[in-house]
């Protein structure tokens, strides 16, 4: 009976053969959170996030900026209204205020903000060409349906836009257009957490 443990007296086994958690661990798990919910925070108020920093230790410091930086960019969106326009500027500065280096960080900026200035232009203007592309080619599908449903008589006219397969149909090629961007977002997205 001796060698049969049960899984809680195996399972401490395994904790104690793992070893404690260092302090540099403890501090982290600790002082990210911090920092995620300092970000949080700040996207729903306006206060000065240097100040907030300033009332943790030097030693702690890292790990919520850490964290709060990670929330930062994962609200760096793609400008697709006014609200992820003025959260991406928030943001942006937010993130600026946690950087030591902030030539580096202007300079991974200013590559965002060639993406976003592409995609409300140029991007805009594809996308309002694409929808009539596809809107076309749906309405001539839809024609072609109902002439072989009713036979010679005209068929009726549809408000393909309300049609949830045009929806549908709609929201894949969207996706697809905006992919290439959020490519490009995700790239500089990583070089802003490599800038110091």
């Amino acid at each position: 009976m001796d060698e049969m443990k049960s899984a809680y007296e195996r399972a401490m086994e395994r904790a104690e053969s793992l070893g404690k958690a260092s302090e540099e661990d403890l501090q982290k798990w600790k002082y990210l959170p911090e920092g995620e919910k300092l970000a949080a925070r700040y996207l729903k108020e306006e206060y000065e996030i240097s100040a907030e920093l300033g009332k943790y230790d030097d030693k702690v410091r890292k790990y919520v900026v850490e964290g709060a930086q990670e929330i930062f960019i994962r609200n760096i969106d793609l400008p697709r209204n006014d609200f992820a326009k003025k959260r991406n500027k928030k943001v942006m500065e937010a993130i600026k205020e946690l950087k030591q280096d902030k030539v580096g960080i202007e300079n991974v900026y200013t590559k965002l903000r060639r993406v976003f200035s592409h995609y409300e232009k140029e991007g805009e203007q594809q996308r309002r060409q694409t929808y009539e592309a596809v809107k076309r080619d749906f309405e001539a599908k839809l024609m072609q349906a109902a002439q072989q449903q009713l036979g010679t008589s005209p068929p009726p006219k549809v408000n393909v836009e309300s049609h949830p397969q045009f929806q549908q149909e709609w929201r894949r090629v969207l996706a697809q257009l905006d992919s290439q961007y959020l490519r490009l977002l995700d790239e500089y997205k990583k070089e802003i957490l490599n800038v110091r």
